[in-house]
Order: structure tokens, then sequence, then C-alpha cells
């Protein structure tokens, strides 16, 4: 597996990373032997660099993670994620240095407590109290004061907040999403600070990937059955997208995961994907995009098509976006 830089950490970490989201609940029926399989065949494959957080499944994402790792935790470097707190079963956004410190004491026993210590990424997103990235950095700094924790990151920010200068004296990673149906309006602002992407769902939640066409696809408890993009009216226009990266795909003789991929890791070495799955053969699908080529004229091709339809419908329902936009 190749490598990248994680910004200015001096950590290098696998090229595609492996996103954790989805291995206990999420997308349907779970599976936990399998699920378990799969993350550590990601890493007998070569994949070091994790990304969970504290709200996912309330906190048994980390605990899973943990026990499915074990003695293994030392090979990877792991991104838990912390600012988002459930209340009245409620998520909510809360970046106050309180919860982060907690989430520093509390996430290494649920993430098998070994060397390498995990990078914390303390909030998902702004909080509207007008801390902006330097201060939410400012505050995690202060939140993990006595923790073992290696370094810290931001996620999201507007471009005018990177530019302000790159708060993360200690590393920085910026969780954003650049995947092949909206690639990140503050990308060049975050370049400008050393922040390295690391883009979420950069399969689209599998739809780019070729895995539903349709919400009478996915399964009755499948959270995208909820999410903007893929209801009536706004999935058929955005089938076209999906379609011309199963288009690329075919020429090419390779999965529309791994164009899709292939087409995120060519943005630039700053850039570092974390593709997740449940299911093994996918796993071993997504890693072989690091050997897909895609050419300057296939770049262009598929970067074209993506802005001349650009992608309808925002990620979550509105309750969801007005919660995590604070």
């Amino acid at each position: 597996m190749q490598t990248r830089p994680l910004g200015n950490t001096g950590e290098r970490v696998s090229a595609l990373g492996f996103g954790c989201m989805g291995l206990v609940g999420w997308y349907g029926e779970r599976n936990d032997a399998e699920a378990a399989a799969t993350l550590l065949a990601a890493v007998d494959g070569g994949v070091t660099h994790l990304d969970t957080a504290a709200s996912y499944q309330v906190g048994e994402n980390e605990k899973f993670v943990g026990a499915t790792l074990g003695a293994r935790r030392k090979e990877v470097f792991l991104a838990s994620k912390c600012g988002l707190a459930w209340k009245d079963g409620k998520l909510g956004i809360d970046n106050s240095p309180a919860l982060i410190a907690s989430s520093c004491e509390g996430e290494p026993e649920a993430v098998a407590d070994r060397s390498p210590r995990p990078v914390l990424s303390p909030s998902h997103r702004p909080d509207g109290a007008g801390r902006g990235v330097r201060g939410r950095a400012r505050e995690a700094r202060e939140g993990r004061q006595g923790s073992a924790h290696r370094a810290v990151g931001v996620q999201s920010g507007n471009a005018s907040e990177r530019r302000q200068g790159s708060p993360h004296r200690g590393g920085s990673d910026g969780v954003l999403r650049v995947v092949p149906w909206r690639e990140s309006a503050i990308l060049p602002a975050c370049r400008e600070v050393g922040a390295a992407f690391v883009a979420y769902s950069p399969l689209g939640r599998g739809f780019l990937a070729g895995n539903f066409r349709s919400l009478a696809d996915l399964p009755k408890d499948d959270a995208r059955r909820n999410q903007p993009r893929f209801v009536d009216g706004n999935v058929e226009h955005n089938l076209a997208i999906a379609d011309a990266v199963h288009g690329l795909a075919q020429r090419k003789g390779a999965a529309p995961a791994q164009i899709a991929l292939a087409w995120v890791l060519a943005q630039g070495e700053d850039i570092l994907p974390i593709p997740g799955t449940k299911r093994r053969e996918r796993q071993a699908e997504n890693a072989a995009s690091v050997n897909v080529k895609l050419s300057v004229a296939e770049l262009l091709e598929l970067t074209s098509t993506i802005e001349k339809l650009s992608v309808k419908g925002e990620r979550y329902p509105p309750a969801m976006m007005n919660a995590l936009n604070g």
C-alpha cells in the first residue's frame, strides 16, 4: 500500500484509509463477524489509517473497532472524532473543552489503549458559538491536556477560517468531502495552511460504486433512505454522474468504485480518502484502486461531466443539516 503524509503531523499513513462508521449498523443489517474480518483484512492489506467517532452508534463503533484490533492497535493510526453529543435521543454539536476532555479520557479505553495513540479530530462541525477553526483547535488542545493523544485536528470550517492561519500546532487533518460529485470548495485554503484532506464517503455512500440505484435497492433500516440525494427527483439526476463513473470503469476494465477512488487519489498527495465497507470482497476491490491510473484526458472527462451535471440534494435531511450546522 502506498503512503501519504498526514498534513503537518509528521506522520505517513496509507494512501487509502478505512472509514469505520458502517461496520456496526447504519447501513442495514449487522454482521459483526464479517465486519470484523473486513477491518482486519484492510489492516492485512496495508491500511494504516482508520477513522471512527465517539458519536457513531453512541460509542459502540469505537468499542467494536478497539475490540477487533486488539493487539494490532499499534499497527494503525486511528482518528476518532468528537464534538457531537447525544442528548435526549438527539444528536447535537458540543465543542466544549469539557466534552473534548471526556472524549480523550474515554477514547483510549474504547479503542484498545496501545501506542501509537489516536489522533483526535475534535469537532465534526462548527457550533455557531463564534469559536471558528482556531478557537476550536485551541479548545481541543486545552481539552486534551494531560491525555496521551498525539495530535488534534479540526473538521470543516470555511475558507476564510482556514486562511486565518494554521491552528494546528500539534498537527492537523481536515476531514472534508472530496468525492466525484462534490469537491470541497475550501481545498485551496486548506492547502495554504498545510492541512491534509481526509476525504470521507468518497464513494457517495456506495452510490458511485453502483451498490444501489434507487431506494428500493436498500434495506428498510438503511440510513441512506433518509438522505435527500437518493430520494425521487434527485436520485434520477444523480444517476447520470454514477453512470459516467460506470462508463469510464467499463472502458478501463475496472470497477466503478476503483474509478471513483482513483479520481479522488489523483486530486493531490494531500488527499486521504477513507472509503468504508463491511464486506471483505468490497475492501479488496477498494484497495486495488491505488493501482488504477487515470490519464489526464480521463480525469478531465470525468471532472467536466461532474461539473456540468452537479449533484442534486443535500447530504442529510433538513433536521440533521440544521443540527450539524449549529
